[in-house]
Order: C-alpha cells, then structure tokens, then sequence
C-alpha cells in the first residue's frame, strides 16, 4: 500500500511545491534508490519490467526508489525537477497479466518529460494505446490499476484510473491519495468512455470502478482521509518538517508496531492482516531542486537524507530479498526488525536522537556523509536495545525473517 502527498506553493510555508510519498512494499522487497545519467540511445527498444517498448534517443537524469527486481519507480524525481509516484487502487475492471507497470510508466515519464502537464499526457497515452498490467509484486500475484500524482515547480496533478479509463484534474491547493480511487465528478479531463457514462445522472468515477471489497480491506480511504485532513490543518504552514511528520505517523497515539494497522501511514508489517511495510520515502520540494529519500522502511525508525543530481550518489544497487550486509537497506531493516522487537520501550529516546540526527542532515550538502550519520545513530542504538524477542513478534516474524536468512528472536 502506498500514500503520496502534494502541497502547491498557495498552501506551504515558503511558497515551495512540495511531493511527498512513502512506498509500501513487501517486507523482503529491498528498495534501491539510484542515480540514472542522462543519456543518449542507440537500440530501438527498452526492456521494462514484464515488456519491451519502443526507446526514444535521449532521456533525462533522474533520481529514482524503485523494488530490486523492477525496471521502473515507485516515485522518483527528474533533472528538470518533475516528480512523480503512484498508489495501487483496486477496480471492477480486467487486470492484465502482462503490460506496463505503474512502476514502469513512472520511470518512462520521468527519462522522457520536462514537466508535469508533458508528463501527465505523455501516462495517459501509455494507458489509452498500451494498457497496464504485470504483477506488481514479487512473492505473490498482485494486478491493480494505478493512480498518480505528477508535480512540477509550477503545476501538479492527479491522475487516476480504471483499466484504460481514466480521469485528472490539475491541483489547485494540496491533495493526497492512497489505495483508492478519489475522483468523483469533478475532474478536468477524461477518457472519451468516461465523458460518455458521465452523460448519466450521478455519475462518479470512483463510485462506478471501485471495487469494494480490496478497497475496503487495503484502508486506503481512511489513510487518505488522515493525510487530506493533516494538510488541511496546516493550510499556510506546510513545511519540508511536517511532511516527514505526517510520513512517519501512526494511526494511534500510544503505537506499537506489532498491533498496527492498515491506516497507519507509516506502516510496519503485521502479518496477514497487514502484508506491507513502508520501505522507502521520497520528500521533494522541487522548486528548489531539494530532494530526500530515506531509502530504507519505517520512516519513523529513518533518516531523510539529501540526494543531489550534481553530486549524484546511489545505494542498495545489487540487492535482492535475502538479507546483505553488504546492502544499505538490509543494514538498516535488521536494525529495525531488532528495534520493533521492544519498539514502545525505547521509541521515545530513540525520537529525540533520530531528530537531532535528521536536523543536521538537512544542512549537509554531502550525501555520503549523511548516510555515515545516520548509520553512527543505528550503531549507538545496536548497542543498546535489547535483542529479546516476545511471543507476537516470534509469530508475525518468523518466517519472513527465515525468507531473508535472517536469524532473529
């Protein structure tokens, strides 16, 4: 599951468009964020995750979060300082086995498009003429369709849709989504086959292609609902700070991970009843070509560390689902698999560290060193949690971390 925020300059602190999403993955899903060069090309197709499609002669840098095993993004940003992430929303209409990802259409907007009106054109044309499709998961089938939000220094929309039906509208303030469709009857633009079925009375894109029941049990509405409603509150005063507050939030007050939730935005794996973690964030603010990923789960547990395209820097390239010290993410994920073990003893010292830590990073121009920093911050605390596992963490945990060869509890 996943949530992605935008906030315009009319509603922010320091007049800045501000794009924000966490990622909600599988728990083994190892997320690499990476730095791809311009680049000039001679083939004629490009490999994406499930299919080939037609390459073009150059695409732009961009800096993307994207699963290990996926060609495209979760979210990711470009040169031209174009951001862009998706959110899967469960629908009545054919799931392809095949096709494009979301994913996929993220990455080929953002190699391919200045900014977000081209890029918002450019995913409606992939769904008119190509369709989406593929699995988005690497453990177990999982066919969705896909809603976006496509931000520029200037201009942000949403776009959302039902197989190759499909509505948009350009943001006038801030708007948010999650796993469910948005959009009722207020749009700008749409697919011809949604202009004909609005002709009906009462028509609602969301009411007419929601399916209900994964809608339902994926929380998405009330996650959606919480960040709308957090945005809303501080219309005016929406800062780079409150962002990552909203990112790393919880759905109750007193938390602890293994009695989380589905609304929860920051989200720890619970077990069947919540198959997904976070596993890595993106906070943007694009006119000032400013951009930090935590490249790691649980926002609440991670550092937002600055990445720059004229120092450009990658990490967790090479990784797989099987725990390697050698790859940031798995550092960082046994840290916080130790952590969520005793989460609510040490959760509130841990705060006041993660936060002087994250106050300094925000100032450094130097993303390596701000990687070091944070990776002093899990060594101190390494130290110090107890590594003692209670029976509920043994029984949500077990067998992913034996998936992992990781050897806990």
């Amino acid at each position: 599951m996943c949530d992605v925020l935008v906030a315009t300059p009319r509603v922010t602190k320091n007049g800045d468009m501000i794009f924000a999403k966490n990622s909600d993955r599988d728990p083994n899903e190892a997320q690499v964020v990476e730095y791809v060069p311009p680049m000039k090309h001679e083939d004629n197709m490009v490999k994406l995750t499930y299919v080939e499609f037609p390459q073009v002669e150059r695409t732009y840098g961009i800096i993307i979060s994207r699963p290990w095993w996926i060609w495209g993004a979760e979210m990711g940003v470009n040169e031209h300082s174009l951001a862009i992430g998706n959110t899967a929303v469960f629908t009545n209409q054919k799931k392809e086995e095949k096709g494009i990802l979301g994913m996929d259409m993220i990455r080929l907007a953002l190699e391919r498009c200045r900014d977000a009106k081209d890029a918002l054109n450019f995913i409606v044309e992939l769904i008119e003429k190509y369709g989406q499709g593929g699995s988005g998961s690497h453990e177990h089938r999982f066919l969705y369709h896909n809603s976006f939000i496509i931000a520029d220094p200037r201009e942000s929309y949403v776009l959302e849709t039902a197989g190759k039906h499909w509505v948009s509208k350009k943001i006038d303030k801030f708007y948010t989504i999650s796993n469910a469709l948005t959009i009722e009857d207020e749009w700008d633009l749409a697919s011809d086959s949604v202009e004909r079925m609005s002709k009906k009375s009462s028509f609602s894109f969301s009411r007419e292609f929601s399916d209900s029941f994964y809608t339902y049990f994926a929380h998405g509405r009330e996650r959606r609902r919480y960040t709308y409603e957090a945005l809303a509150r501080r219309e005016g005063e929406i800062d780079l700070e409150y962002i990552m507050q909203i990112l790393r939030s919880h759905n109750s007050g007193s938390y602890d991970p293994l009695h989380g939730s589905m609304k929860d935005v920051c989200m720890h794996y619970g077990g069947v009843t919540r198959p997904s973690q976070t596993a890595s964030s993106q906070i943007s603010l694009l006119n000032r070509d400013a951009n930090f990923f935590t490249a790691e789960s649980n926002p609440c547990l991670a550092i937002f560390k600055p990445f720059f395209f004229d120092k450009p820097y990658s990490v967790s390239q090479g990784a797989t689902d099987k725990y390697d010290d050698k790859i940031w993410w798995w550092r960082t994920e046994l840290f916080h698999r130790v952590f969520v073990m005793n989460y609510g003893k040490y959760i509130g010292e841990y705060i006041k560290d993660r936060d002087e830590v994250q106050a300094r990073v925000l100032n450094m121009d130097d993303t390596k060193a701000a990687f070091d920093a944070e990776e002093e911050l899990i060594k101190r605390w390494m130290r110090r949690i107890e590594k003692k596992a209670g029976w509920r963490y043994r029984r949500i945990w077990k067998k992913v971390n034996i998936r992992a060869n990781i050897l806990l509890g």
